[in-house]
């Protein structure tokens, strides 16, 4: 699949047993996912995977194009499913153990009844498909693939697994896509994974086999590296260098990455004993090391809650301080104000809104320093000077009657996006509205292409996307659409892995960050898209399960806070959590795991 697969398959050759982990960190997704396409049995999955390797460790002399790599791996992982499978059949015990895991029995609790009850319903999904449209759902679900690594691995065009994974989305059921998300994300392969076959091959020898097309291994595995690095352009470092070999190839199309973990401390985990068949005596970095996560996406901290619990709560920062505005939760609170210093991580408590801010029907935003509201249920309108803590009524504005819909400051315009009719609430709207608050008028725009109330609307470079919602019927949605309000013009975008409305977004540093919401229960997931090549990826989720959090949000030094917000019960939250998008995606090997087998034998060798 990667030409510079043979640098450590020439390493492997000239007796660096190590160099083998490269490749295994690379690959191991992908094999574990098709195996697991085939056996539909987690545990059984690994099991091949982890045979797949050491088989093709032991037979590596016999690989005679190493470009093929990919290949070749795919096909020692499928035949050992259909020895497996025969293996099976034969048994005559088979149909009492069929998709058994050894440790349920030891293990049974509620939470494992309902891991297992999921692991069926995706068992029962991905049997509903052919089997050509189970195999590429799972590598790309589960084995984190694109269309592109796909096609190579599968020796198929890409746009015939494009055609596949599409139809095999369109025949399931709704909701399975977000199911087998969650159920894969539970299932990844563990850390330690990597650092076990390496332990295992270290007792097997491999004859050395000559190549005129390797490099000479007397140049070293690492010279080999450094060509690559330096060939792979200035913008790439060392200490990221085989987290780019490892990362996707970018796509048009929508994908759904798994990350989402920390960096953990080597003291806490360097005790710990691997999985190796020979236990080492003594604690060493390298067993600390594959124990660590092997994902990244940021990390989420506790801030002090407001003082009064309250959703469906506007948001705004003015000079470095967040303002909690209106909300629902008792007969005060669409009056409350509150403001948040982050420094000294304090609430304090200011000038009550003159008139009630307490339904989706309200937005807020800042405008020459001052924060401003409107409420489009009945076109109130006020202005709060946070300098003077006071509140000023300006002059209504025309009634526009909507609620629940999505709402946007760009350029010094209001944008409302969608929504529902405040008099007949099973009317769902898809117009846009352009209010200028300095001419006080109203502009119609081109309609939004889904028509959906509760949805989420950010800006980012200059554009504003609509994100999620309600349509209207079950499930919610999942689409992400593009507003350029030059052109006037809204464009498809690839859509979130979940059902979700009631959600809060935002951008920062040119990615959109959409957190929270309700789909078919409260969610806590975080997804990041990128608009560039027009992905999404799962980041870490935020701690605490919320929705009608739409406005309840925003963003600080590249932080970003979400305020507030309910449970399913309607129990009102005071909670407020920051996320840092920066925190735990590079690593600091002074008291950090590296979370790649290649990031830990760089910092083994120094």
């Amino acid at each position: 699949m990667r030409s510079d697969d043979k640098y450590f398959i020439q390493g492997c050759l000239d007796g660096d047993s190590a160099a083998f982990g490269f490749l295994v960190d690379r690959y191991k997704a992908c094999v574990y996912a098709l195996a697991y396409s085939k056996l539909h049995n987690f545990h059984d999955a690994e099991d091949i995977t982890q045979e797949t390797f050491i088989k093709a460790y032991n037979s590596l002399r016999t690989l005679r194009k190493w470009d093929d790599f990919s290949v070749w791996i795919h096909s020692i992982a499928s035949n050992l499913c259909k020895a497996f499978l025969r293996s099976e059949s034969r048994r005559i015990d088979n149909e009492f153990i069929e998709d058994q895991d050894p440790q349920i029995s030891d293990d049974f609790s509620l939470e494992s009844y309902q891991d297992n009850l999921t692991d069926e319903l995706v068992h029962d999904a991905l049997n509903s498909l052919p089997e050509m449209y189970q195999q590429v759902l799972t590598l790309y679900y589960l084995g984190g693939m694109d269309s592109m690594e796909i096609a190579r691995f599968l020796g198929i065009k890409p746009t015939t697994i494009r055609q596949r994974i599409n139809r095999a989305r369109s025949q399931l059921r709704e909701g399975a896509i977000g199911m087998m998300n969650e159920a894969f994300e539970r299932k990844q392969l563990k850390a330690s994974f990597t650092f076990n076959i390496v332990e295992m091959i270290k007792q097997i020898r491999i004859q050395p086999i000559s190549t005129a097309k390797s490099l000479p291994y007397g140049i070293s595995l690492a010279a080999g590296i450094l060509a690559i690095v330096f060939g792979m352009g200035q913008n790439l470092n060392i200490t990221n260098t085989f987290r780019a070999f490892t990362s996707s190839i970018s796509s048009p199309e929508p994908k759904i990455l798994k990350v989402g973990e920390f960096p953990v401390d080597i003291i806490k985990i360097s005790s710990t004993p691997t999985m190796s068949d020979n236990e080492p005596d003594a604690p060493n970095l390298q067993n600390a090391l594959f124990m660590s996560p092997q994902a990244e996406g940021g990390t989420w901290t506790k801030k002090a809650g407001m003082l009064t619990p309250r959703t469906y709560v506007s948001v705004c920062e003015v000079g470095g301080k967040i303002y909690a505005i209106g909300g629902v939760s008792d007969e005060k609170s669409p009056f409350t104000l509150e403001e948040y210093d982050p420094i000294v991580d304090r609430w304090t408590k200011k000038a009550d809104k003159p008139t009630p801010s307490g339904s989706a029907g309200t937005f807020a935003w800042v405008m020459d320093n001052c924060i401003h509201t409107l409420d489009t249920w009945d076109g109130t309108r006020q202005q709060y000077d946070p300098q003077i803590d006071k509140w000023t009524s300006l002059k209504n504005t025309d009634r526009l009657g909507v609620g629940t819909a999505g709402f946007s400051f760009l350029n010094g315009k209001v944008y409302v996006i969608g929504g529902q009719d405040a008099d007949d609430n099973k009317l769902i709207f898809s117009t846009v509205h352009e209010y200028d608050p300095v001419t006080d008028t109203w502009t119609k725009k081109a309609d939004m292409p889904t028509p959906r109330m509760m949805l989420s609307t950010c800006v980012n470079n200059g554009k504003i996307y609509a994100i999620g919602g309600w349509g209207g019927a079950i499930p919610p949605l999942t689409n992400v659409e593009e507003y350029d309000p030059i052109a006037d013009k809204w464009t498809k975008k690839a859509n979130m892995s979940e059902f979700r409305h009631s959600l809060f977004s935002c951008a920062v540093d040119g990615k959109i960050y959409s957190i929270g919401g309700l789909g078919f229960n409260v969610l806590s997931t975080l997804e990041a898209y990128d608009p560039i090549i027009d992905t999404w990826t799962k980041k870490a989720n935020m701690p605490t399960a919320r929705c009608h959090i739409s406005g309840a949000g925003c963003v600080i030094d590249g932080k970003i806070y979400v305020i507030g917000g309910s449970r399913w019960d309607w129990n009102v939250l005071s909670t407020v959590e920051v996320y840092n998008p920066k925190e735990g995606q590079s690593i600091n090997f002074r008291g950090k795991l590296p979370n790649t087998w290649g990031d830990a034998k760089i910092a083994e060798s120094r």
